[in-house]
């Protein structure tokens, strides 16, 4: 089924199969290698001098990744399949203070879909180096972005979007 704007522009290439959904309607690209096997383990927040670790991409997507390496910073978003998906409220450890979990950056909510913004040091074939995780060994990858950051009217005027 074609929608309106769905036709290729020259250069582009596409899968040569349908995407079958893994689940939620997404599909798992790939799967994040870290150090950390336990939650207590993860940094609270992710840091560009922490650990290296391996985003792993399936080889069917390795051409989505040409262009990668112009980019020094990458957003990843990655499905917490270790969460806990049923708590509406929430007693972060470092304060004590109950809020909701859509106010809190938990990765205990519903749709446990994590983001981070990462360092990029480097490719490796279908394999991204990078530092600043603070997910779980084994986290399913839904995707990668430049960080939006980049995305500037100065970035914009020197063609690097």
């Amino acid at each position: 089924m074609t929608h309106h704007g769905d036709a290729l522009r020259p250069g582009e290439t596409v899968l040569d199969r349908p995407l079958a959904a893994d689940d939620a309607g997404l599909v798992f690209i790939g799967v994040l290698r870290t150090p950390f096997q336990i939650r207590d383990d993860c940094p609270r927040q992710g840091s560009f001098d922490g650990p290296e670790c391996r985003v792993e991409l399936r080889p069917e997507f390795a051409p989505a990744l040409q262009g990668i390496e112009r980019h020094s910073h990458l957003e990843l978003l990655y499905w917490l399949h270790r969460a806990r998906r049923d708590l509406l409220s929430q007693s972060p450890k470092a304060d004590g203070e109950v809020r909701g979990t859509f106010s809190l950056r938990s990765p205990l909510r519903p749709n446990p879909i994590g983001t981070s913004v990462v360092k990029l040091e480097r490719r490796e074939g279908n394999t991204l180096i990078v530092r600043g995780l603070d997910c779980l060994d084994g986290t399913p990858l839904l995707d990668v972005k430049p960080d939006r950051c980049g995305y500037t009217v100065q970035a914009r005027a020197k063609g690097l979007d």
